[in-house]
This record gives structure tokens, sequence and C-alpha cells, in this order.
């Protein structure tokens, strides 16, 4: 690489750090920027800065890609606050929607199931949509075409709770929820693939990674953080509406 290009991409990596700092430090940050790409001084602040606050990094980071996810959001809010049949609870009125990627295979979702519970029960103006994002395996996707019956059937949250209740969702699981909420069988249809490619794209999207993943408002939030993080989300989100 010749010197000038060596100069430019260090440079470069000066303001790209610098930035980084300015998502959570704020403007003061870029100012470092402003000596030019190769400024040595620059360089050597940003690089001293970040070695003596390396907690930064994640955090800028995580601020960055929420960015990217609310911009993402706002275009297909309808898309992702619209359930497949009757795959949502709460308030058909709602002033704010949680929509949760799921996946039945999932133990992460299991232990959110009554997190999730909690949070319809104590707030009247809550809707939650459950959207099916099967990752992990030929058995969650099994399970996830006799929900997206389910949904059709509105018997969603029967099949959904019980075979959370029940466990993996092994054959076995599947058929006995399956007989007991009164699911008619049925084998996989192109709409139901069409949903399923439907909820990948917009999971790809939002960068989800894996599930469960939660939209709330403008904030992406991945992995079962909890009942105070998602009641937070639900109350800035209603805030941002006043």
């Amino acid at each position: 690489m010749s010197d000038k290009k060596s100069r430019l991409a260090g440079g470069m990596s000066g303001l790209l750090l610098a930035g980084a700092i300015g998502l959570v430090v704020g403007g003061g940050a870029m100012v470092l920027a402003q000596g030019g790409f190769g400024d040595a001084r620059t360089e050597r602040v940003v690089h001293d800065y970040i070695l003596e606050n390396p907690e930064i990094i994640p955090e800028a980071m995580e601020r960055l890609q929420q960015r990217e996810a609310a911009a993402a959001i706002g275009p297909r809010r309808a898309q992702l606050e619209t359930p497949y049949g009757s795959a949502w609870a709460g308030a058909a009125d709602a002033d704010v929607v949680l929509v949760e990627f799921f996946d039945y295979a999932c133990g992460y979702c299991r232990a959110s199931n009554s997190v999730v519970e909690r949070l319809l029960r104590e707030d009247p103006r809550l809707k939650v949509v459950w959207r099916e994002l099967p990752v992990l395996g030929p058995a969650s996707q099994e399970a996830a075409f006799v929900s997206l019956a389910a949904a059709e059937q509105g018997r969603f949250r029967q099949f959904h709770d019980a075979l959370f209740a029940l466990g993996p969702p092994s054959a076995q699981n599947v058929a006995q929820v399956q007989r007991a909420v009164g699911v008619q069988l049925a084998r996989s249809s192109d709409g139901h693939r069409q949903e399923l490619q439907r909820n990948m794209e917009l999971a790809n999207l939002l960068r989800a990674t894996g599930t469960p993943t939660f939209v709330v408002g403008d904030q992406v939030m991945h992995g079962a953080v909890g009942y105070e993080r998602l009641k937070q989300a639900i109350e800035e989100a209603r805030a941002s509406r006043s």
C-alpha cells in the first residue's frame, strides 16, 4: 500500500473511532477529527481515550445498531405489528405493540413467555404480536407450521402456551398439544411458508440473529431481556406518542 493510501486508511480508522466515541460522549469527540484524516494528534487522543475508557465501544456499537434498527422499523411497522391470524393478545386498540420473534425450541423464549403474560395482565393498553422464527432446526419448523394453522383457526394462544408449558417441540409433544387444543391437522401450505419467509426477512432487516427478539416502538431487544427491560421499553414507547 502506498504512503498516501496508508495515511488515508489510518486517518479513516481514527475518524470512525472518533465517530463511535461521539455516539456515546457527544459531539465533542467529533471535533477531534477536524484536524484532518492524517492528523497524528487526533489519532493519539482517540487511541488514548479508548484505552482509558474501553467500555464505550460496546455501548457505541449498541447505540449504532439501535439507530439502524429504528430506521428499519419505521417503513415496516404496519407489517411488523399486523399479526398472522390470531397470533396476538391484549388490547385491539392498543397504544403500544410489543412484537416477539420466537422459536418453540428456544429455551429463552419459553422462559420469556411468563414475562410477556405478566405484561399483558398488568397493562390493559398493550398488544402483543407473536411472529414465528423457527431457526433451530426441523422440529422448530414443524411446530411453527402447526402453530400457524392454529393461528388461522383462532387457537394460537392456546397452542402456543400449551406447547411451551409441555416442553421442547418434539413430534410427540406437538401432536399432543395439537389434539388437546383442537387444531385441525394440516400440512404446511404455501401461505405458511410465505409467512415464515416474511418473518425471516423482517428479522434480517432488524439484525435479529436469534430468538427471542423483541420490538417495541423504535427499540429492538435481543435475547431474554426480562420484565424490567421490556416494561421500560413499553413506557418509553408510550411516552414518545404523547
